[in-house]
């Protein structure tokens, strides 16, 4: 895993402000009868106006065809993540949706998420969301200088057991900063292998806990990009950046949602 410099980290901080805002904007336009279009535009506007680059935004991968095209992931309720953006789906009541967003600013990337509740929607789905977004917080509660990647997995997973959720496996939290993902890999559940990576200070890092309401097994929809459960279950997803310090961690992303 790589540390930033102080000044690489203060971009990052200027990135990730505005990374927050086009996430706020985006999650404040969420309402009964909107598109999904209709969000990715207002999240790429935000920005581009504000000096960023959509990280997302013809993004390539082995597995997909084609690169992505849209600025915004939306992943609405058994899509866990990497939902297009783009589709003229339109949003109902009662959805839950999840949205994920990266920018490149200056040079460096910065990348979050969050999930958004579609008008009133049932109370499985309030504590499903309320529960990630606490094992977010546990997560990175954990974190510090001299810590290992092993214990935020350990943490995460120690919180969501008693809740029977599932914990998607095959999709974990990233090193970021140089690129949109870089080493090392942050499981959201125990593997005694990351107790070997200690975390130094100046180390950037994304933790984005994804919990579904049944089985954490998940598959690729026919698109190449959307993931789903694989039960038909609804998914929550929380993802914030931060940095590494002597005694814990500080915020390069502001939480949103």
């Amino acid at each position: 895993m790589t540390t930033k410099s102080k000044k690489e980290i203060e971009k990052m901080k200027e990135g990730g402000l505005l990374l927050s805002r086009a996430l706020q904007a985006a999650a404040n336009a969420v309402r009964p009868g909107v598109k999904m279009k209709e969000l990715d535009a207002i999240a790429e506007k935000v920005l581009r106006d504000g000096g960023g680059v959509p990280a997302f935004k013809g993004y390539k991968t082995r597995a997909a065809d084609s690169p992505y095209p849209a600025t915004l992931c939306i992943s609405k309720n058994n899509e866990v993540v990497h939902g297009i953006g783009t589709r003229e789906d339109v949003l109902n009541e009662g959805d839950i949706v999840g949205l994920d967003i990266g920018v490149k600013y200056k040079g460096l990337y910065t990348d979050m998420a969050t999930t958004v509740a579609v008008g009133k929607v049932s109370d499985e789905a309030k504590k499903l969301m309320t529960v990630t977004k606490e094992a977010l917080k546990v997560g990175i509660g954990v974190v510090r200088g001299g810590g290992t990647v092993g214990e935020v997995g350990k943490a995460i997973e120690s919180f969501v057991k008693p809740y029977g959720y599932g914990i998607v496996r095959d999709l974990v939290g990233h090193g970021v900063g140089h690129d949109v993902h870089e080493d090392p890999h942050v499981p959201n559940f125990y593997d005694p292998r990351y107790d070997k990576l200690i975390f130094k200070k100046g180390v950037t890092i994304a933790v984005e806990p994804m919990l579904t309401l049944g089985d954490w097994r998940i598959d690729t929809a026919s698109d190449g990009w959307t993931i789903v459960t694989q039960d038909g279950s609804i998914s929550a997803h929380y993802e914030v950046t931060i940095v590494v310090t002597e005694d814990g961690f500080d915020f390069i992303t502001p939480l949103v949602g």
